[in-house]
């Protein structure tokens, strides 16, 4: 009898078990909730968002719009807790974060995303936009689509929403001014991380170092590296107008964002939910681009002000740089794709 019933017993548990391995495979496998999924102003879905740069950057503010935007739209049901200036993860570690669910939401600029396609150091040719309207109109582009909606990037979990503007970079060093193409010799650049930039710096004779954004204030000023690249905001809101004596307006490359999701908790997002939160990095992002020159005018404003010596290239001077930048095409053509690079320069 004792045997029957723990037979019995048993027999029942396994049915349970069953029952609940089989409850939640229907759950992970269902898709987001219809309306706003039930959650609420005290109990809010969090989504959390990591960048790097500081609250008063371009990125900066347009996140935190972002967050009230969200707020405001979803009556508090969706919060966006946004970490700014590596307070939650750095340049080298956001995006593994974005891929393990740590985070939910990035901002990275662009060629951080070089590990998982190549491609993205289309932003790093030298000379390939030609001023703010060429870069504004591939951002919105079907050819931005090639990467923002690329294989690579979903087989990772990585979903690309919209790109923020930022700008176009310039030179600045502690030695002399950078003019001609024999300035550069034997300097060392901080660079973001990337074979585009290091074959840059190799063809203007001088060298390179990748350092991490948070980082690069202290190498400057500890002289780990001569100078750095970088658009007028981040070089203003880096203050590195204190440990640069030389800045020249280049525009040799670009510097911009794009905004990233974890594609799995995206995709839970309730319906309701997330038409309200689309919309909101929508409004976002046409302020991102407003503020980037709006910014960027300011802050070059500030440089010249500081008591750096500004210098302002002629398009000669450009000209030269660019024709000694030349290599660069004939290295990476193939990596980035005709079919990329080519797509850019006709939207001109």
């Amino acid at each position: 009898m004792k045997k029957w019933l723990f037979m019995s017993f048993m027999a029942l548990l396994l049915l349970v078990l069953a029952a609940c391995g089989g409850d939640k495979k229907e759950q992970a496998s269902a898709p987001a909730a219809e309306g706003d999924g039930g959650y609420t102003k005290e109990k809010p879905l969090v989504i959390k968002f990591s960048h790097v740069t500081s609250i008063d950057s371009v990125k900066g503010k347009a996140a935190e719009a972002f967050a009230k935007l969200v707020e405001e739209k979803t009556e508090g049901k969706v919060k966006v807790e946004v970490y700014p200036s590596s307070q939650l993860y750095g340049d080298n570690d956001e995006l593994d974060a974005l891929v393990s669910g740590n985070v939910h939401m990035i901002a990275p600029s662009v060629t951080k995303m070089v590990k998982i396609d190549p491609r993205w150091q289309y932003v790093d040719m030298p000379y390939l936009f030609e001023n703010q309207e060429h870069a504004r109109k591939f951002f919105n582009s079907d050819v931005a689509k090639l990467i923002l909606e690329s294989e690579q990037l979903a087989a990772n979990d990585i979903k690309g929403l919209v790109f923020w503007e930022n700008g176009f970079k310039h030179f600045s060093n502690n030695k002399h001014p950078l003019v001609t193409v024999d300035d550069f010799k034997g300097l060392k650049f901080r660079a973001q991380a990337g074979k585009v930039l290091e074959s840059q710096f190799k063809a203007l004779n001088a060298g390179s170092a990748t350092i991490a954004f948070g980082e690069t204030y202290a190498a400057l000023q500890q002289g780990t590296v001569d100078g750095q690249e970088n658009t007028f905001n981040n070089f203003d809101t880096q203050k590195y107008q204190e440990v640069q004596k030389y800045f020249s307006v280049s525009e040799h490359g670009r510097l911009d964002y794009a905004i990233f999701v974890n594609k799995t908790f995206w995709k839970k997002i309730p319906s309701e939910l997330l038409t309200a939160v689309e919309e909101s990095l929508n409004e976002a992002t046409t302020l991102a681009w407003d503020l980037a020159a709006e910014e960027n005018e300011k802050s070059f404003e500030n440089i010249k002000n500081s008591g750096i010596e500004v210098i302002e290239l002629s398009d000669a001077e450009k000209e030269a740089i660019k024709k000694q930048l030349e290599p660069v095409y004939e290295e990476f053509t193939d990596v980035i794709t005709e079919e990329l690079i080519n797509g850019i320069r006709d939207l001109k």
